[in-house]
């Protein structure tokens, strides 16, 4: 494949290519996932020649090479838009092609439509732009009534935990270039799941850097989750970054995650998985963040389940860390006085099959772009202990992670 260069600027760059391959299959309306794993440096991307995305049962072991999107209201956590391989390249973090598979020969028209595109395709360049230029919406009153309902219901017994979320709105210059905000993300969040996907068929693009994964099965067969929850800065008042060691963590926060980690291991206990290993918790920094984690590995192979991934895709999610506890009562509490559609906010996404390995994360600090404006999105865990100024204030947190990156020139 040619290397492509900026017409502006004629200079070798290391991210060009693949930023072109994602931006050219943008302006053909072909549906495009492009991707970066934590603590990677290698950039990976999916073309799919079709004009419509089917929803895909999630039988993870039977399917092709692909990317995974679901939204949050999937309850059994089976089915998917899944955008299925035409064309899979993996970069090196150079911008050089060292892998490439293009699995369908019945789009051949299409392929050669992409690569003409990504001779001629040019990327939109960054303009300054002031925090001002970026009108927000503010429904701090109905978050704060939402919250105090949540916890007459939790002191009522009817649920244990329930995870509130609320959007903020952006208006977006015409100069914005999407693909310039992956890669910031990239460079400001090695340790997540930074992704951009475009979904032609609903007129959307979903960009964000999660830190949850949800399930992953690696070619050696190793199954993988983690318990992510409780919310803090990572930076004090006077803005040093806070050492993770030295973090204050409430029993409010130790409880939120305590609870995820439980709901984790009777999943296993469900289906009678009993080898499994349990780290954590301890402190994990997410950009200007900081969590509670605990990490959970299987090796599917030394238990002969080659189905745990698909077993405990359905079972997790939505887990306790978007949804609440028990599941069902939090998830009809969540409907009745969120006020939106969620969409694929907390749903998961991810790589399927991609070299003998599955990746599904969970849909966290993510931005969907639509129409010329971007909604950012921000939830956290109400238990007993919540106060609700606080659990605004998380949800400012988390809606900054993509708000910043905006804001930079």
């Amino acid at each position: 494949m040619r290397r492509i260069v900026d017409s502006e600027s004629q200079t070798k760059s290391q991210t060009v290519l693949p930023l072109h391959g994602w931006q050219s299959a943008y302006e053909l309306g072909y549906a495009a996932a492009l991707w970066r794993l934590p603590l990677q440096k290698d950039k990976h991307l999916i073309v799919n020649f079709g004009t419509d995305i089917p929803k895909t049962k999630m039988m993870l072991e039977d399917l092709p090479s692909g990317f995974a999107v679901s939204p949050f209201l999937n309850l059994e956590g089976e089915e998917a838009l899944f955008i299925k391989a035409d064309l899979y390249i993996r970069f090196d973090e150079t911008g050089e092609p060292v892998s490439e598979n293009y699995p369908s020969t019945e789009s051949s028209a299409a392929k050669e439509a992409w690569e003409n595109e990504c001779r001629n395709v040019s990327l939109v360049t960054q303009n300054d732009r002031n925090v001002s230029e970026f009108p927000t919406n503010s429904s701090e009153e109905f978050h704060l009534q939402s919250v105090k309902e949540a916890l007459k219901a939790i002191e009522a017994g009817e649920i244990q935990k329930v995870v509130l979320s609320r959007t903020k709105h952006v208006a977006l210059p015409a100069s914005f270039s999407v693909t310039g905000i992956f890669e910031r993300l990239c460079n400001k969040y090695p340790n997540a799941f930074v992704s951009l996907v475009y979904l032609p068929h609903l007129n959307q693009v979903w960009l964000g850097a999660t830190p949850e994964t949800l399930v992953s099965v690696d070619r050696q067969g190793i199954f993988r989750t983690v318990a992510l929850a409780g919310t803090q800065s990572a930076f004090d008042a006077s803005g040093q970054m806070i050492p993770p060691k030295q973090a204050p963590w409430t029993q409010k926060e130790i409880e939120e995650q305590a609870l995820v980690s439980r709901y984790i291991i009777s999943c296993f206990k469900k289906i009678r998985v009993r080898e499994y290993l349990e780290e954590g918790p301890k402190t994990a920094v997410a950009g200007n963040l900081m969590h509670l984690r605990s990490d959970y590995a299987v090796d599917t192979k030394a238990i002969n389940f080659p189905e745990l991934g698909t077993v405990m895709l359905g079972l997790l999610h939505p887990t306790s860390a978007v949804c609440g506890m028990p599941k069902l009562p939090a998830l009809e509490f969540i409907q009745a006085h969120e006020g939106y559609d969620r969409e694929f906010y907390s749903g998961y996404l991810g790589p399927v099959n991609i070299d003998n390995e599955t990746h599904l994360f969970v849909n966290l600090r993510c931005m969907k772009i639509s129409n010329g404006m971007a909604t950012l999105y921000g939830g956290g865990g109400i238990t007993e202990d919540s106060v609700p100024e606080k659990e605004w204030q998380e949800t400012e947190l988390k809606c900054r992670t993509l708000l910043a990156v905006l804001e930079e020139s």
